[in-house]
């Protein structure tokens, strides 16, 4: 069963301040006020300690979940209806239209702390494939915040795999890609935007956690930058952030670089 549809349960980690709704200046509301639908709101839970062991950090960080409120409601909604039809192999049905992001809270961030915002891979971040770069920049990530003295936020954003287009049609680009495409002309192959990425929730997260306080953004993509500042975060510090090049993604990062990464060819030959 899970957890948060509870009610009982609900109540309680409310009670225990472990259940809280943020608004999208990241200010605390009254978790029990519907929001209207035109509004943005997002619930977080935690936090909850979780001990790391990734081949360059071995840490504890604290973790939170984090849902938009409008989600939530879609699929409480959807429990009700399963409940009431009966057999528990029913609620996998729950886990396809609920997008859990997280914040992993590495450290004791003080000023300027480190921030990384990182698109979920599959292939990359859990079967540690070399076709990209996202693994070991995971992994990197949260090294470099673990050590740096200002700590930092990791934002794990669950809806990015293949820049927004999801895991089904990042196959199909992978297949076009063999046959001669470049990541970018893949997507465009498909009908599919370059880059359809929504950065609105992570920067609703750095807002809670950080404030509208300067911090050092883990990215070599300019355009993160740009969104992240479009919504109202403007004192931002662009860090390079370049790992895991390998034979197998020269191409992927090469087209990155043309695409308008911060990306020079020392950074991708020097194997």
């Amino acid at each position: 069963m899970f957890t948060y549809l509870n009610p009982e349960v609900r109540k309680r980690l409310i009670a225990e301040g472990k259940l809280v709704r943020i608004d999208e200046q990241g200010q605390l509301i009254d978790v029990h006020t519907p929001e209207a639908p035109d509004e943005l709101a997002i619930n977080l839970l935690g936090p909850i300690p979780l001990p790391i062991d990734l081949p360059s950090a071995k840490v504890t960080v604290n973790w939170y979940a984090a849902v938009r409120s409008t989600e939530l409601t879609q699929v409480d909604t959807l429990a009700r209806d399963l409940s009431a039809r009966g057999g528990q192999h029913l609620f996998s049905h729950l886990v396809s239209p609920l997008a859990v992001n997280s914040v992993l809270v590495i450290g004791e961030p003080t000023e300027n702390p480190l921030v990384r915002v990182h698109s979920n891979c599959l292939t990359g971040d859990v079967f540690g494939s070399q076709r990209c770069d996202c693994g070991p920049q995971l992994d990197s990530a949260i090294a470099r915040i673990q050590g740096d003295p200002s700590g930092g936020f990791l934002v794990y954003m669950a809806g990015h795999e293949g820049r927004g287009i999801g895991l089904w049609a990042k196959a199909a680009t992978y297949l076009l890609q063999d046959a001669g495409e470049d990541t970018y002309e893949a997507n465009r192959s498909l009908g599919l935007p370059d880059d359809s990425r929504d950065f609105t929730d992570a920067a609703v997260l750095i807002k809670h956690f950080v404030g509208n306080e300067a911090f050092r953004l883990l990215t070599n993509n300019p355009k993160k930058v740009t969104d992240l500042t479009d919504f109202g975060l403007d004192q931002i510090t662009q860090e390079k952030h370049v790992f895991g090049v390998s034979e197998w993604n020269k191409r992927y990062l090469q087209a990155k670089q043309g695409w308008g990464h911060r990306l020079n060819d020392d950074d991708i030959e020097g194997l």
